[in-house]
């Protein structure tokens, strides 16, 4: 596994260098979408509640006393808890906003309004800044004001009813698929502001919802059923354009995924059934979709009939497209992924080495890098009130000593 060297020096050869973001988010889509901002090299302040901090911090499993769970959210961040509740605390937030180019919230819409940050504020504050907004369904709209978390965006947007077996119930992903795609929307939305930006000189807001960004996700299912009047049903692991494609299960009990729908013949001849192709029920595209349960038994039992080294070592070399289905040791160890870097040691101090994900994007001139673990609960309240603000140590420590700012214990 690769261990990544600290050095916040690293951060002058990213895309993002000199960009400065004001993350006021919780849980999974915003600080992601912040965290990949601070990958990309910009400075990302967390604002935090003072004594708790973000509501993940507390989440299980921990390391010691350190969530794993705000760990793989929060690298490349530096933390400023303020109270937001308490007037100073607003308008010390509305400050910090004013010098920055980002400001990430995934509050329910009208929160930053009562906090006295709406949109018409703060861009006349800093006319150049990019607000993202990330919410369960927009910041219009009928639904705007209703509670949202992954699992009912993909319930509402019709994900759910796409997974799963076919005679079984709608089944969630199995990882928080609708954070994650809004919080990559979010970071896409905020660079095309950025770059729209350098034109107009004027800042803007990015409007993204879990809802929109799984209904986006749907692939054909739309258009099938307005225009053709077909429906898209759960299928359990099998490809809905053509078998043999889904996961069986191999002599030694391992299951293998195998994408063979528009390459039968390389799979006919990979098995040493070249013959199959004379078959009536075999020879088209369009026969086998109509016979699809004697296809798939032709890979039951082949597969079923060998162990998975032998079974991927065949098909490979006939470049039929195949894979174990990995559990969590077998991409730990993964040489591919270990020679992509997608799984690095971060270390966090008092605790150690921490593996976690890499960086996804690669850019050959402006590298993306990990600099800074998660950081403690008001590790740089001092240094950001100075270095963006000017505050001198005494005025810090008023703000201290009035609980309107946390600092480092």
């Amino acid at each position: 596994m690769t261990s990544t060297p600290l050095n916040d020096n690293q951060a002058a050869h990213g895309p993002l260098h000199g960009i400065r973001v004001v993350d006021l988010s919780r849980f999974i889509s915003g600080p992601y979408c912040a965290m990949m901002l601070g990958d990309m090299g910009a400075e990302v302040l967390k604002i935090e509640k003072p004594g708790s901090g973000e509501v993940a911090r507390s989440y299980a499993p921990t390391l010691g006393d350190t969530s794993l769970y705000s760990m793989v959210y929060n690298r490349n961040k530096k933390s400023v808890p303020i109270d937001v509740r308490h007037p100073e605390g607003q308008a010390l937030l509305r400050e910090l906003i004013s010098k920055a180019d980002v400001v990430v919230e995934n509050f329910r819409p009208g929160t930053m309004e009562k906090m006295g940050c709406s949109w018409e504020t703060l861009s006349e504050l800093n006319p150049r800044l990019v607000m993202a907004r990330i919410s369960g369904f927009g910041q219009t709209g009928p639904y705007a004001g209703l509670p949202c978390f992954d699992a009912i965006g993909q319930a509402m947007s019709g994900l759910m009813d796409l997974t799963g077996e076919p005679d079984g119930p709608p089944t969630i992903s199995g990882t928080f698929m609708c954070d994650y795609v809004t919080a990559n929307y979010a970071a896409i939305g905020i660079l095309a502001a950025m770059q729209g930006r350098e034109r107009t000189g004027r800042g803007q807001v990015v409007d993204v919802s879990l809802l929109d960004s799984a209904v986006s996700m749907l692939m054909t299912a739309i258009p099938s059923r307005k225009l053709l009047g077909t429906r898209m049903t759960r299928r359990g692991n099998r490809d809905p354009y053509g078998p043999p494609t889904a996961s069986y299960q191999s002599a030694d009990g391992e299951w293998i995924y195998i994408y063979a729908g528009t390459l039968f013949a390389r799979f006919a001849a990979a098995i040493g059934r070249p013959e199959l192709l004379q078959d009536p029920r075999f020879a088209t595209f369009e026969a086998r979709q109509k016979n699809g349960p004697a296809v798939e038994q032709i890979a039951i039992d082949w597969i079923g009939e060998r162990p998975a080294a032998e079974v991927l070592e065949v098909l490979r070399a006939a470049e039929v497209p195949c894979a174990k289905v990995a559990t969590i040791d077998d991409v730990i160890a993964d040489p591919q992924l270990k020679h992509r870097e997608q799984i690095v040691d971060v270390e966090h101090p008092g605790i150690g080495p921490v593996p976690m994900q890499g960086v996804t994007m690669r850019l050959s001139d402006t590298p993306l890098s990990i600099r800074r673990s998660i950081p403690s609960l008001g590790e740089h309240s001092e240094e950001i009130l100075a270095s963006w603000l000017g505050y001198s140590a005494e005025r810090t420590e008023a703000l201290v000593r009035d609980k309107v700012v946390q600092a480092k214990a």
